[in-house]
């Protein structure tokens, strides 16, 4: 395939992966750039993406705890950039775990319109919910369902959807000896006759006017050139869609695939001897015909009374200085609130309706992780805040009480100004609400 670029292609595999993160636009400020103990250099496809080095150690740092930035691998950051997102609109990501380009959308979309975030798998669709909880994203929805389910319920539902499908990991092999111990050809094939079916149900689902970015980790022609030219053959209402590529971007290769679909060579290939990433593919394409034509339109979700949360409405009346909007939801006794215009939820499999506002408990409402995540200080009655170099802070992350003066009741403990989770002020102590499953033993780096 690469012929004369084939020894760089091989050197580049004797070098170290590259490290990267992805800083969250609803949270990092220019405090982030001024008080984090990393060397960062701009990752060129991502405003938000940063490379830092061997030396940095990011996720041990209490802003990592608070959602500042998500640790990614900078080819990984591609897909969701170029899916163009909008606050406001109804978004679909199909393959969503770990999370690394769910979070990615839900920043970029601020609070506003419905995003699903789906995962077949339940376990790795656990982690994608706890992923989301941390950067703080209030409006995604998290399914663990098949897109064969999901096609039957949203058909022409969605503005923008991103199939980051389930592949042979090629472009994994220098980062990830599993990925290279579990290749075979059986494997490409298997996947690729999967990612049929995915994009197949992701076809159904977006609605006329509308964008699809498909995305692999892998270098094999039939999983990028080949799914991509196979389904524009079954689905001629799509078409490729050019965008703009960045320096070490190359272009799909119509020769490495027998029947390529015209314009191929519009969708993009990272290959790790052109640029600081992993190897990648995706596509952007669109779905003809007028914008929002025969759009469809699900049942809503309707909130539940009043009376179902008074706890939380009191604990808001004495906490908060706003009201979050949407819809108020139970699962028993914990209470969510999904963001307006949700389509019925019912008979899907769903882990994290919206966000996340915690427990009814007997006559009090105890608030979740999710909440103060979401929060910041300017939302809340009462904060107190601990530099991330203090010990105050590494004692609350490992679920220690810190001694404190001021007001009784509940706080939202901030480092640096950014929320990372609740206490509540009693007797000259803050009593610590950080989750017990969360907490470990923090040691200065």
């Amino acid at each position: 395939m690469l012929e004369d670029e084939y020894p760089a292609f091989q050197i580049s595999y004797s070098q170290k992966s590259e490290q990267a993160l992805r800083v969250n636009p609803a949270k990092a400020e220019q405090i982030f750039f001024t008080n984090a103990p990393f060397s960062l250099s701009p990752v060129p496809w991502i405003k938000e993406g940063y490379y830092y080095t061997g030396e940095d150690a990011p996720g041990r740092h209490p802003y990592h705890e608070a959602g500042v930035y998500y640790i990614q691998e900078p080819s990984a950051m591609a897909p969701a950039e170029y899916l163009d997102v909008e606050p406001g609109e109804r978004i679909l990501d199909l393959c969503a775990a770990p999370g690394g380009k769910s979070t990615q959308i839900g920043s970029k979309m601020q609070g506003k319109g419905i995003f699903i975030c789906n995962e077949i798998h339940p376990a790795r669709a656990k982690i994608l919910s706890e992923n989301v909880e941390r950067m703080g994203i209030c409006n995604a929805i998290v399914t663990n369902e098949t897109p064969e389910r999901l096609s039957e319920i949203f058909e022409a539902y969605f503005d923008k959807i991103l199939v980051d499908a389930p592949c042979s990991g090629e472009g994994m092999f220098r980062k990830n000896e599993t990925a290279l111990t579990e290749w075979s050809l059986e494997n490409v094939r298997q996947c690729a006759n999967r990612q049929d079916d995915i994009l197949a149900c992701a076809a159904k689902m977006l609605k006329p006017g509308g964008r699809l970015v498909y995305s692999t980790c892998t270098f094999a022609p039939e999983e990028n050139e080949g799914s991509i030219s196979r389904f524009l053959k079954r689905f001629p209402e799509f078409e490729i869609l050019p965008v703009k590529k960045t320096d070490g971007m190359a272009g799909g290769n119509p020769s490495w695939y027998e029947g390529s679909s015209d314009h191929i060579e519009d969708t993009i290939r990272l290959f790790p001897h052109k640029l600081r990433g992993e190897g990648h593919y995706l596509a952007v394409l669109q779905k003809k015909g007028a914008e929002n034509a025969g759009a469809f339109s699900c049942r809503e979700e309707k909130s539940i009374s009043k009376e179902e949360y008074k706890e939380f409405l009191k604990f808001g009346r004495e906490n908060l200085k706003e009201m979050p909007e949407g819809i108020y939801l139970a699962f028993g006794d914990q209470l969510y609130l999904a963001p307006k215009e949700t389509p019925s939820l019912k008979g899907l499999k769903v882990l994290r309706p919206g966000l996340h506002l915690g427990a009814n408990k007997k006559n009090r409402f105890e608030p979740s992780h999710a909440l103060a995540l979401y929060l910041n200080r300017n939302k809340v009655c009462r904060s107190m805040d601990f530099s991330s170099e203090s010990r105050e802070i590494l004692d609350y992350l490992g679920g220690q009480a810190i001694p404190a003066e001021g007001e009784k009741g509940w706080y939202l403990i901030t480092t640096d100004g950014y929320s990372i989770g609740w206490g509540k002020l009693a007797g000259g102590m803050m009593k610590n609400h950080y989750p017990k499953g969360l907490r470990k033993m923090w040691t200065r780096q």
